[in-house]
């Protein structure tokens, strides 16, 4: 398992060519790849998200498309479209693919397209397939959908319902950089420069054996317990949250910690694992109550409580 440490320090070092800083986002997006979940990243314009995402899809040698979400965004722009094509003067049917066929597909701020677009979406998350008419297309293995959105600004925006939340293994916050950072920012960014040269790292077959390793991660009973106990407490606080996690909850924080167990180097996962992964995990799975959000109670406060309840 050490081994794997070192391939992962070598991916955040190279990330680091474009990137400054940002190395629980890095970590966590790597940690939805690895357990072949997808991720929501939140985080005020201009942190970096959609970079980190470009530059992983490199350095992993992965097709990467971007979905710009707009009010006006219709599913077949996503999904793709039959179009009449003409050979030797007879018309036939063929099949456009969208941009939702790549590796990985960034839906940047997706909270911005409707109901009925987000949800075209959702059977690509799910089942890692589309269908178009009467025809289901199989998606290129691995596939991960990496949406963006966009904290302020809610006017005109569509909150992701709760069910299409659910398929979200994590969800990531992004924080501003402090002070040291920001001056490297502005040094790497300011004045001339070229692009970074990024070595590709990993390909598709590494990281498909990779996300079959993560299931092999060894996990203690009473460390698998205390997971499960965790989300089956979301659903008993009913003091402070209205609706609790749902048993995809249980398996994204089972699977997730073993996942930060492998990319640390560890040959066993640990308590911290749990409690540290439990965040992104739950976040965008429960609903607080009233008298929660009157007290300025947020999810992450609302976490912590719940963790340390649970012995």
């Amino acid at each position: 398992m050490r081994n794997y440490k070192q391939v992962f320090e070598t991916l955040h070092k190279e990330v680091g060519k474009a990137i400054v800083g940002q190395k629980e986002l890095i970590e966590q997006i790597m940690i939805a790849i690895l357990c072949d979940g997808n991720a929501l990243l939140e985080g005020y314009p201009g942190l970096a998200k959609t970079l980190a995402v470009k530059t992983l899809s490199q350095i992993m040698d992965l097709k990467f498309s971007r979905i710009q979400n707009t009010p006006d965004l219709m599913p077949s722009d996503i999904t793709g479209t039959y179009i009449i094509e003409e050979t030797a003067g007879k018309r036939n049917f063929k099949f456009q693919p969208g941009p939702v066929f790549a590796n990985i597909v960034l839906a940047d701020e997706i909270n911005r397209a409707t109901p009925k677009t987000q949800s075209a979406l959702l059977e690509a998350m799910q089942e890692k397939q589309v269908t178009v008419g009467n025809s289901t297309f199989k998606l290129d293995l691995p596939f991960f959908v990496l949406a963006t959105q966009n904290p302020i600004e809610q006017e005109g925006t569509y909150p992701l319902p709760e069910a299409q939340a659910d398929r979200f293994l994590l969800k990531i916050k992004v924080g501003y950089p402090n002070e040291s950072e920001e001056k490297e920012i502005v040094d790497m960014y300011a004045f001339n420069r070229d692009e970074p040269r990024l070595k590709v790292l990993l390909n598709k077959n590494h990281l498909l054996s990779l996300q079959t390793l993560t299931r092999q991660v060894p996990i203690a009973n009473d460390i698998k317990q205390r997971a499960i106990r965790i989300v089956l407490a979301t659903r008993e606080s009913k003091d402070i949250i209205q609706y609790g996690a749902s048993p995809r909850a249980s398996i994204g924080l089972v699977l997730a910690s073993k996942a930060k167990a492998l990319i640390n180097g560890r040959n066993h996962v640990s308590m911290d694992d749990v409690n540290t992964m439990a965040y992104p995990v739950l976040r965008h799975r429960i609903i607080l109550n009233f008298e929660a959000e009157r007290k300025g109670i947020n999810q992450d406060a609302a976490i912590k409580e719940v963790i340390s309840k649970v012995r």
